[in-house]
């Protein structure tokens, strides 16, 4: 399969059996989004087909969904039973004829809808749907809000909520836990234990993906590899393979490079002319193995400023909201060169304390005191540009005037941004390539103090890794917040549990 002139799959095949649940994990880039554009027939690719089985009910969690205007969240949700109102409504109509004509046939066919109707569980809608609220913590959205007012993290938690309602035969799912805390998460895993369904998902969250799938696909540069199995399973085998294969290349290098040098060292004497002529053939004949596929890796390293203060920052009574207060007083401190993790559910406040501490927001009391000599470095999860048809490097540019284009490409490549992506527009890129793009900009600006707001949102594997390297090895201070326990656990000298403070009721 090839798309926009850049081929992504050579001669790809997949198969999705029924009940299967299969993980698609690759780097960014890799072309896993475009895989699932491909199978929901958003893009055609240039050649092969893709077969679904016939009346296949599939449903894409399409977090750009058009919505009508002055929708509400509990509409919205409703309308993932519109077949079965459209078939309450018929059996309506037909009562109603029924009553003005005494026709028993029309009396009858109410009936079998009726029975339809009974059958898909349509008066347990209202239950439904209340446990999916209650699963995705959405009620602290407000169901009466109209999802033109919300953010883009919660409108895209109530099109999940919706996915999940309409019960179809496959759901495909793009970064499903993107927008949810550990509580919601742990509810979406049992919800997708349960389903009898087939799932495609799209995740960089491993540990999820681990207690939910039962296959892999993984997407490598120009190939598609399916392993059996759970995603620690499935990495193992791919790791065998590849010490497979390398030493498959190794030893056919070695056979090519002997009969090279036969070749070279007998062509031109008639006795053995022949000989390395046989030794041609034999080699325009091999069947060449690949050396195992060596993707852009990312590597960060984010400058340090000494800092000349024992205590980098201290919180005092502070109150954070926008009207009136969502915590209670919140105090801490940090002393220099300690990580403190931001705990608590989605939605409880973390990003809203950040951006009160950053003074970013007004506080509505308290006192937040950095050290003088305190450089602030931040990495806002939301991910706006200023100009996003600009690419990487003309962003970094921008930011950097002074600085040459090719030292900002080495910065891009060693975040993982290959040559093609940094002159791509920032709206075409995926959320971890751009991600990356952020996380390359904030490695040119010294400072003794990281704030990171869900940095591994979008990160495959290898970057996430390569990150959480760079965080424990910078010397200076970090707030950190991130749904992924395993990515914080061991990062933290103090954490602060905001859930615990949240004027805001625990969804758990």
């Amino acid at each position: 399969m090839a798309y926009a002139e850049k081929t992504l799959y050579d001669d790809a095949d997949l198969e999705l059996q029924a009940g299967e649940h299969m993980g698609i994990v690759g780097q960014n880039g890799a072309g896993k989004s475009t895989l699932i554009r491909i199978l929901t027939g958003q893009i055609l690719p240039l050649s092969g087909r893709i077969d679904w089985a016939k009346n296949l009910k599939i449903g894409y969690l399409d977090q750009y969904a058009e919505i009508p205007e002055g929708m509400t969240l509990v509409d919205f949700l409703h309308t993932a039973y519109q077949d079965l109102y459209d078939k309450q409504d018929r059996a309506t109509e037909l009562y109603e004829k029924y009553a003005a004509t005494a026709d028993d046939k029309l009396l009858e066919r109410a009936g079998r809808l009726q029975e339809e109707l009974d059958a898909a569980g349509f008066y347990e809608v209202d239950t439904e749907i209340e446990r999916v609220i209650s699963g995705l913590g959405l009620e602290a959205i407000g169901r009466d809000r109209e999802l033109e007012h919300m953010s883009g993290g919660q409108r895209a938690k109530v099109i999940l909520a919706k996915l999940l309602l309409e019960n179809d035969d496959v759901i495909i799912l793009d970064e499903p836990t993107n927008y949810l805390d550990v509580a919601h998460i742990e509810w979406l895993e049992g919800f997708l234990q349960s389903f009898e369904g087939a799932a495609l998902i799209i995740s960089h969250d491993f540990d999820f993906l681990d207690k939910v799938t039962n296959a892999i696909a993984d997407v490598s540069f120009g190939k598609i590899t399916k392993y059996r199995g759970s995603f620690q399973k499935a990495m193992r085998q791919k790791e065998e393979r590849s010490e497979q294969q390398m030493r498959q290349y190794e030893k056919q290098q070695v056979e090519i490079a002997k009969a090279e040098k036969f070749i070279a060292k007998n062509k031109a004497r008639a006795s053995t002319s022949k000989q390395a002529k046989s030794r041609e053939k034999m080699l325009a004949r091999m069947d060449k193995v690949d050396p195992p596929s060596e993707n852009l890796k990312a590597k960060f390293d984010f400058p340090y400023v000494n800092s000349q203060s024992a205590a980098a920052l201290t919180v005092t009574d502070l109150s954070v909201g926008y009207d009136q207060a969502i915590l209670e007083p919140v105090s801490f401190s940090l002393t220099t060169e300690k990580k403190i993790v931001f705990a608590g559910f989605n939605g409880a406040g973390k990003s809203t304390l950040i951006k009160s501490i950053l003074g970013e927001i007004p506080s509505l009391g308290g006192q937040v005191e950095f050290s003088p000599s305190a450089v602030v470095n931040y990495f806002d999860q939301d991910l706006d540009w200023d100009n996003d048809q600009q690419t990487p490097l003309q962003a970094m540019q921008d930011i950097f005037p002074t600085i040459l284009p090719k030292e900002l490409r080495q910065r891009l490549a060693g975040a993982g941004i290959n040559s093609e992506n940094a002159q791509k527009p920032l709206f075409q890129l995926s959320g971890g390539e751009q991600t990356k793009v952020k996380l390359a900009i904030m490695e040119m600006k010294p400072s003794n103090f990281l704030i990171l707001d869900e940095p591994t949102n979008h990160l495959d594997e290898e970057t996430k890794n390569a990150l959480y390297k760079a965080i424990r090895n910078f010397p200076g201070n970090a707030i950190i917040v991130s749904h992924e326990v395993s990515f914080t656990k061991d990062l933290a000298d103090q954490t602060l549990n905001v859930a615990a403070l949240s004027y805001k009721e625990d969804p758990e």
